[in-house]
């Protein structure tokens, strides 16, 4: 059974950054990672993917502001760089179906 953990998420102020963490038990090399966002403009928005291998995608929209990495199977960063208003919302990973129930960032001015 595949859990999911998201972690890391807080206050910042604009222009800065954070790094969050999702660490997918139960979940192997061979499956992707995906990091959605629930903001107040979009319900649900895919941000980043991360593939077997390292091979990763980013959303045209925080492209050049965000990356996403790995560090072993189950554990997947997605950094956030020049931190906007339009950022802050619910941060949420899902592998293999499975959903973690998100951690939450806000960006103040």
């Amino acid at each position: 059974q595949v859990q999911l953990v998201e972690s890391g998420g807080g206050t910042v102020q604009t222009g800065g950054s954070l790094r969050l963490a999702c660490v997918a038990s139960g979940i192997t090399n061979a499956n992707a990672i995906v990091w959605y966002r629930r903001t107040s403009a979009k319900e649900r928005e895919l941000v980043a993917t991360i593939g077997p291998g390292g091979g990763s995608h980013i959303a045209d929209a925080v492209k050049g502001r965000f990356t996403v990495s790995r560090e072993n199977a189950e554990t997947s960063y997605l950094h956030i760089t020049k931190i906007q208003p339009e950022d802050s919302g619910i941060y949420l990973c899902s592998a293999r179906g499975s959903w973690g129930r998100g951690t939450q960032v806000s960006v103040s001015s």
